[in-house]
């Protein structure tokens, strides 16, 4: 059975326009489709135009051109049924842990008892659920990343856009927080694409992987990992695989 394609972009470019006028372009004839349940992650050189690719799957920014679409409808503007995760926790400091991640459904009008019945929910997934009643400040780094995804789940979107998201915490956090990613993704399995600087964060959790060129950027070569997970990162193949997508970086960069 083949799986249906969620998210596309056909011949999709981006220029944007500096301040003095010149045009930039950040992406060039970019051809993606993404299906039901993967877990997609977007490696490629600093500037490349990764997060401008997953700001368009998002619709905060429009292609210059092509297009993109979101289950066969085009996408012009944000929706509930793509959230987005960014590498800043983007919390509001004044209000608690649990309020934070039921901001999405308070947009949406959702009824207070229900909203904070799906906050709590969110939290309990991702071990958060005795730090309801705290306050931003009061996390660690990790801790609020974790938040930061509960608010995304909280308002169960179909596909789940992540930008870096752990690229601001250290070494032993984000291994941490990627083997929990995983946890919830396999319970939830949502739609994820993930973008990283990190060629061994892209080989522990995709199944998928899209390696961009320099700006503007364009997709060199997509990757499909066969490794069942969890994945040993001590295995020669996995080893293989870092060192293959390292070798065609070094080549772009």
């Amino acid at each position: 059975m083949v799986s249906e394609a969620v998210l596309i972009a056909e011949e999709v470019s981006k220029v944007f326009q500096t301040s003095n006028r010149e045009k930039v372009e950040a992406l060039q004839a970019i051809s993606i489709s993404v299906t039901e349940n993967a877990f997609v992650c977007i490696v490629g050189p600093s500037g490349c135009g990764k997060s401008t690719l997953l700001r368009l799957f998002a619709g905060l920014e429009k292609p210059t051109t092509g297009i993109v679409t979101y289950r066969q409808k085009p996408v012009d503007r944000p929706s509930a049924q793509i959230g987005m995760v960014f590498q800043e926790y983007s919390l509001l400091p004044w209000r608690m842990v649990a309020d934070n991640v039921a901001l999405g459904l308070e947009f949406a009008g959702v009824p207070q008892a229900e909203r904070t019945a799906r906050a709590m929910d969110c939290l309990d997934l991702v071990g958060l659920a005795d730090f309801a009643r705290a306050y931003p400040h009061e996390l660690s780094g990790g801790m609020r990343q974790r938040a930061a995804i509960a608010r995304a789940l909280a308002v169960a979107p179909d596909v789940l856009l992540m930008d870096e998201p752990f690229g601001a915490l250290d070494a032993h956090t984000r291994i941490l927080l990627q083997k929990e990613l995983l946890r919830v993704w396999e319970q939830h399995r949502q739609t994820v694409i993930f973008v990283t600087h990190s060629v061994d964060e892209a080989v522990y959790l995709a199944d998928t992987i899209l390696v961009m060129s320099r700006r503007p950027g364009r997709i060199m070569a997509k990757i499909t990992v066969d490794m069942p997970r969890p994945r040993d990162r001590a295995l020669p193949k996995y080893g293989q695989l870092y060192a293959d997508i390292l070798a065609m970086l070094d080549e772009v960069t």
